[in-house]
């Protein structure tokens, strides 16, 4: 194998495409229902989703919020593009246009919701009490914690008048089909987007307590709101029993495209999992020493070895730095493997950002720590202050995608050999 980096990224462009709605939607979108039929959605994919339901269904009505440079040519879907992971007014007001949608619905009327990886912050709708302000800083707070994203989107629910069942509790009496691409650890539909349209059986004080657990400050308005009842829909509810929730993408299907290819191309391919969670530089440090165990247990004549994982894991903001959870994680794997010769890595989110920057991830080499060192980059240091993109931007390892228009989570490959 020549070029491992080149490699490593054309395992990471077909996890993607396969996971591309224009590819994979088709083929779980039923015949277009008589009647009135309103297309909503919300997330990094929504808009290529709303594209792909166009593509076969016609000209169709209805609203989406994607992220900005996310949107999508639709014939008759409206697409509203917003902020994430932070949410903005834009979001704010499509939300509300959103609701006052589907509020207008009767038991005759169809609904497709396309929900993805996203959602939380695109569909925003905050509790009585809570400003949008508010709103915004118990979520940038939350995305520094550390907290695992399920715990995140608990939270997120509490404190919305859209998520944990909402949406579709205002959609009743109406029929929903709710379409999911999943980017949650154990594709749970509940957590995808915060679950829009499926019940949850949290409270108000369980998000409190994640609040505390991951030393997350927030407003007394949003301690006020949480020591009330939330509008969170139970499972169960009659209104939700017109609802369908499907996951037709997942971070398991892309895993084992990228296998296939890897062992058409030779590989020995070992997949850990798709649902890793945790913190980046804690996984990088394991599995940067499984790698090395593994390198020196293999003959020169053994295949090339491929370890693939997914899921999603975190960061604890600690510096000042510019990173995400995929650039992390290459910047601490790169420590652990110290240079080891035949060991090759790469580490991207498969909706082309990392963190809240306009980058996929980065690539491992085995010479990463000497160049960096050689353009005057500590990389000790970088990773104590969050810097993992600055780091890997000195050296011309960032991996820059643009919007991949889908988002099945973190794809991360290290090929040893």
């Amino acid at each position: 194998m020549t070029d491992p980096a080149a490699f490593l990224r054309r395992l990471f462009d077909r996890a993607v495409a396969v996971a591309d709605p224009m590819q994979s939607l088709a083929r779980v979108l039923p015949p277009k229902p008589q009647g009135r039929v309103v297309v909503i959605g919300a997330g990094k994919a929504s808009a290529r989703m709303a594209e792909a339901v166009e593509a076969v269904w016609g000209r169709c009505e209805g609203l989406v919020i994607t992220r900005y440079g996310y949107a999508r040519p639709c014939r008759g879907i409206e697409i509203v593009e917003a902020a994430h992971p932070v949410p903005d007014a834009a979001g704010l007001a499509a939300t509300a246009r959103m609701l006052a949608l589907v509020q207008s619905l009767g038991p005759q009327d169809f609904v497709l919701c396309l929900i993805s990886g996203g959602a939380s912050a695109l569909l925003v709708a905050p509790v009585e009490g809570v400003s949008l302000a508010e709103k915004q800083a118990v979520n940038a707070a939350l995305l520094a914690s550390g907290a695992p994203i399920g715990r995140m989107n608990t939270v997120r629910k509490h404190l919305s008048r859209v998520k944990g069942g909402q949406l579709a509790a205002a959609a009743h009496p109406a029929r929903m089909l709710c379409l999911m691409i999943s980017d949650v650890p154990g594709d749970d539909p509940a957590f995808i987007g915060s679950g829009p349209t499926v019940g949850d059986a949290t409270t108000p004080a369980d998000a409190a307590a994640i609040l505390s657990r991951w030393k997350v400050a927030v407003p007394a308005s949003v301690d006020a709101a949480l020591r009330r009842p939330s509008g969170v829909i139970a499972p169960g509810d009659p209104r939700l029993s017109q609802v369908e929730n499907v996951i037709y993408a997942a971070p398991a299907q892309s895993l084992a495209a990228a296998a296939a290819l890897a062992r058409a191309a030779g590989c020995e391919v070992r997949i850990l999992g798709d649902a890793l969670e945790g913190e980046a530089r804690e996984v990088a440090a394991r599995m940067g020493a499984e790698a090395l165990a593994l390198s020196a247990a293999r003959a020169p004549s053994d295949p090339p070895l491929l370890l693939l994982s997914g899921g999603e894991l975190t960061v604890t903001r600690r510096g000042d730095g510019v990173g995400g959870p995929n650039a992390e994680f290459c910047l601490a794997l790169a420590l652990a493997l110290n240079g080891a010769p035949r060991i090759h890595a790469i580490a991207c989110d498969t909706d082309g950002v990392d963190g809240a920057a306009e980058v996929a991830g980065a690539i491992v080499t085995s010479d990463t720590l000497a160049r960096a060192r050689g353009v005057g980059r500590d990389p000790q240091a970088a990773l104590d202050r969050n810097d993992a993109h600055g780091f890997f931007a000195a050296i011309g390892d960032q991996v820059v995608t643009g919007p991949t228009l889908t988002n099945v989570n973190d794809f991360r490959a290290i090929l040893i050999g």
